[in-house]
């Protein structure tokens, strides 16, 4: 367990609304907080200016709550425009200026081939072109030393070559800059005099770690996003300000943290997955409230799915990640991104993911989505292409006049007539057939991909409970769990909205990494002191720019191997310095946990050293008894949904959640429905309402029985 150090800093309550606005690749979800209350907006995702969507759902949920503008005092936004930029390629113009004779680091890369019976393989190109890579005479040494001073002369003749290339970003990544800053930082001073409208990206501040490679394509990406997502932020603040909000802003990030506004600013590649590390959250709050202590975390909305496994109430954060693979799931195919991250694994199956036949004559779905323009055929937006949500659509599970709330009236006629054109005609199936027949697929691609990130983990999913929430997912949770072999389910009060909700009970959070390699045979507890008392000086001079942070909560943690080996663990401890035996003992428990066994004798180092500074934003509820009296629920009436196992339509009970208070059972199988989502129960489970209003549903068939 890891210790947690205290800061003492000046510290206001919140008393007023809570606000948070989250912007997927189809649906834009709003999520407003007031006291006990809380009111939820999903709105289609306007792409070609993400704000205009986010600004009208407040305005809404403002109006419906009658809460005004300035009662809000508490705004978090998660957004996939930082993600989208780069897959996409539609950031700045960019160069990047590196040590003489490293060039090329973005395409050498590992040296490596992600696919090594490929021989037609193409790797993904870097963000910055060859063409647009400058080089300086400089070196510095992994020790922090100057070996060559720098070549300030021809600073002035690279920025007139990016005036004439009108080069909008820079990207300054030099060899182990990580352990001595001052030559990209005399580049950064002499660049600013010589072009001052240069937005200008650091690889020491963006990402002060050992390897190379690495690093330079972290900063890369956050040069080539920074001008676009700088842009963006300045534009929603300004119409913000125009609604009437005064309270500060702040961006959801990939660590499980949200960072002000002003900071994002400056690392948007921090913004990168920051939807699925809000869905982590909520997750991780649940299994904290409910006792839970091994849970699979899905995420399905109208783009993808995100699978997660939580233990003990919490994600487990990598520092490394791939986004925009050229072999979509093929580890190194990608542009590697080095900063802290919720492990986790995504898939191209969410409700907009579209059904084709393949050559082998097979139904698959996704990775393409119909997004939220023109969306899925029922939409009734020009969608062309059959899609989960008409699969779901037609099959029964979804109430067209129920959809987003009734903010979209989806057409049945629209889904068969596109499953009938593109798959049915093809394969000679029924419609029923093919919508069946995505239906499946999408549960089992979700299931073999849970199935796959257990085992990497050394997981046994049978003996988790499932969080299920996003648009989505409660649609397809009980058919998941019953493929997963697991006996219980809980769907989120709330569940629709889940990410938004999740942002909203995520800490406020600082990361500091920094590269500081020393051997534990070596080991020199002065050196660690001011390694630590740096990292500490400029995460507190980052949040004490806040207003009305309070007492923040300090964890530290040491990536740490063998020498001679490629990879690292993290490796926690607590306050103060930690000693050389209290560090190999850690290491080694880890490392035995891992791989079943510790390598004796062997030599243990230390690469990077990680500080964590947070505040908590959000106090889980209070707890209530676990037992409730009994309430039998009526249904008002049924509707068939299409069973593929039998062939035909099966009668459901339909059920509002609204009207299912603590203590109610539902007997499968039932739709329960509510304005952003609706809840699945198949026969094999039966569901009760818990203090908290969180839907529990549990098993009542034989489980590890695959439908």
């Amino acid at each position: 367990m890891n210790r947690t150090d205290m800061i003492s800093a000046s510290s206001t309550e919140q008393r007023g609304a809570r606000l948070s606005a989250d912007i997927g690749g189809t649906f834009t979800d709003v999520v407003l907080e007031h006291g006990p209350q809380r009111w939820s907006r999903k709105l289609l995702t306007t792409h070609a200016m993400p704000e205009q969507g986010l600004l009208l759902g407040i305005a809404e949920i403002l109006q419906e709550s009658g809460v005004s503008a300035e009662d809000v005092d508490w705004f978090v936004h998660g957004t996939t425009l930082a993600t989208n930029a780069i897959l996409e390629r539609r950031g700045a113009r960019t160069a990047l200026i590196t040590t003489h004779g490293f060039r090329d680091v973005l395409e050498i890369g590992y040296e490596g081939r992600f696919d090594p019976m490929d021989l037609a393989l193409v790797k993904q190109k870097p963000l910055i072109p060859r063409e647009l890579r400058f080089t300086v005479v400089e070196r510095i040494s992994a020790a922090g030393d100057v070996l060559q001073p720098i070549d300030e002369e021809c600073l002035a003749t690279i920025a007139a070559s990016l005036r004439q290339e009108r080069i909008e970003s820079i990207a300054v990544g030099f060899l182990h800059a990580y352990a001595n800053p001052t030559h990209e930082r005399k580049v950064r001073d002499i660049l600013q005099a010589l072009a001052p409208d240069l937005s200008i990206s650091l690889s020491s501040d963006v990402c002060p770690e050992i390897r190379e490679y690495e690093r330079i394509s972290t900063t890369c990406a956050n040069a080539y996003i920074q001008p676009l997502i700088a842009a963006y932020l300045v534009r929603l603040s300004q119409r913000l300000f125009d609604l009437g909000l005064r309270c500060p802003a702040f961006l959801m990030t990939s660590s499980v943290g949200v960072m002000p506004l002003e900071l994002a600013k400056k690392v948007p590649i921090r913004l990168v997955e920051s939807g699925p590390a809000g869905g982590a959250v909520l997750s991780s709050s649940i299994a904290a409230e409910l006792d839970e202590q091994r849970v699979l975390s899905f995420d399905m909305g109208g783009t993808t799915a995100k699978i997660c496994l939580i233990a003990d109430g919490k994600p487990q954060v990598d520092r490394l990640f791939e986004v925009d693979r050229a072999g979509r799931f093929k580890k190194g195919s990608g542009l590697p991104i080095r900063i802290p991250v919720v492990q986790l694994v995504e898939i191209g199956a969410g409700g907009g993911s579209i059904a084709s036949v393949d050559a082998m004559m097979r139904i698959s779905v996704g990775p393409q989505s119909a997004g939220s323009e023109p969306g899925p055929a029922c939409y009734g937006r020009g969608g062309r292409k059959p899609t989960v949500t008409d699969a779901d659509l037609l099959l029964g599970k979804i109430d067209p006049n129920r959809f987003a709330g009734g903010r979209i009236e989806l057409d049945p006629r629209r889904a068969e007539a596109t499953f009938r054109t593109e798959i049915g005609r093809v394969m000679g199936l029924q419609v029923l057939e093919v919508a069946a027949g995505t239906a499946l697929m999408v549960d089992e691609t979700m299931a073999n991909a849970a199935r796959v990130h257990a085992a990497e983990l050394g997981r046994e999913l049978s003996d988790h409970t499932m969080i299920a929430f996003g648009g989505a997912a409660p649609l397809h949770a009980a058919h998941l769990a019953e493929k997963l072999g697991m006996a219980r389910v809980i769907i989120p009060n709330g569940a629709g909205v889940g990410s938004a909700m999740g942002f909203l009970r995520t800490p406020l959070a600082y990361d500091v990494v920094v590269s500081r390699p020393m051997r534990l045979d070596t080991y020199d507890p002065s050196v660690v002191a001011d390694v630590l008392q740096a990292m500490q000086a400029r995460a507190t001079e980052v949040m004490s720019t806040l207003a009305g942070v309070g007492e923040l909560a300090i964890t530290h943690a040491a990536d740490m191997r063998y020498v001679g080996q490629g990879h690292e663990l993290t490796v926690p401890f607590g306050g103060g310095i930690p000693s050389a035996a209290s560090l190999r003992e850690t290491f080694e428990q880890r490392y035995a946990a891992l791989f079943g066994r510790v390598i004796h004798g062997a030599s243990v180092e230390v690469l990077s050293w990680q500080m964590r500074l947070s505040q908590e934003t959000w106090r889980p509820h209070t707890r209530k008894p676990k037992t409730l009296p009994v309430v039998a629920s009526q249904s008002r009436h049924r509707r068939e949904v299409f069973d593929p196992l039998t062939g035909k339509f099966e009668p459901y009970s339909v059920y509002e959640r609204n009207a299912l208070g603590p203590g109610s059972e539902v007997n499968g199988p039932a739709l329960i429905v509510e304005d952003d989502t609706t809840t699945v129960v198949t026969a094999a489970f039966n569901v009760r309402v818990d203090a908290i209003g969180h839907l529990i549903l549990e098993r009542v068939a034989t489980p590890g029985v695959s439908r």
